[in-house]
């Protein structure tokens, strides 16, 4: 009866555990305050990212917006990802270098994810920047899209769980994989590149209705594994 009581957090590596925790914790007030109009809004505009021109970025943003999340799923699927395939990860790489390779990998996706934003506002109006003073002639869907660029942040951890799948599916390639829909397992080194793919074609798409950053889940993969590569990790033996 006992075993059954065990505290599912407690066979976790610290900062695995941690990192679950602390994202929980900063997702209770978004849920708490999710029946009003304005709370949930005025929280994550003060804790998630914006772009680095538009007047409500804030420097600590850079960080505070890997603990923020959209909603109950957005948080779901990280954390469940993050339980799954952290503790591995963290056990091969250990708990420092494992914390430095989850923000590094979060921080990367937010540069690449920042860098495709410049080059849109570039596209829109001939700058990086938007200088208030200007006269802009844009159409209506062009306004959209700068507004949206300005006035909508970033949050979720996804972009270093990013790192976190792809490291995995590099370590461990021919680890059987549970896929939704799928009836048989499939292995991580095929399961992971298809997603990539998929997230690097809905980023070029910019499919109506999709307010999903890909391109910072793409650079949260593509710094995960220049991190492995260059810290030239190796696989494992005793793992399947």
């Amino acid at each position: 009866m006992s075993a059954l009581r065990q505290n599912p957090l407690a066979n976790l590596p610290p900062v695995v555990k941690n990192l679950l925790i602390i994202n929980v914790i900063c997702f209770i007030p978004y849920y708490i305050y999710d029946k009003g109009p304005d709370l949930p809004n005025a929280y994550v505009d003060l804790f998630g990212v914006f772009y680095f021109n538009s007047p409500h970025f804030k420097a600590w943003q850079i960080i505070t917006h890997m603990f923020m999340h959209g909603g109950i799923w957005h948080i779901v699927f990280n954390m469940f990802a993050l339980y799954s395939f952290g503790p591995i990860l963290e056990y091969i790489l250990g708990s420092k270098r494992f914390l430095n390779f989850y923000f590094i990998c979060g921080l990367g996706a937010l540069a690449l994810q920042m860098f495709v934003q410049g080059l849109e506002v570039h596209s829109l109006i001939g700058h990086f920047t938007l200088d208030p003073s200007s006269n802009l002639r844009l159409t209506t869907e062009e306004f959209a899209k700068l507004k949206d660029i300005y006035e909508n942040p970033m949050v979720g951890a996804s972009g270093a769980i990013f790192g976190v799948l792809i490291a995995f599916a590099y370590l461990l390639p021919n680890a059987e994989l549970m896929i939704m829909f799928i009836p048989v397992p499939v292995k991580a080194k095929y399961v992971v590149p298809v997603y990539m793919i998929y997230e690097l074609g809905s980023g070029l798409g910019q499919f109506a209705g999709d307010s999903v950053a890909h391109f910072a889940h793409i650079g949260g993969a593509l710094f995960g594994f220049l991190l492995i590569k260059l810290w030239r990790v190796q696989r494992p033996n005793n793992f399947m």
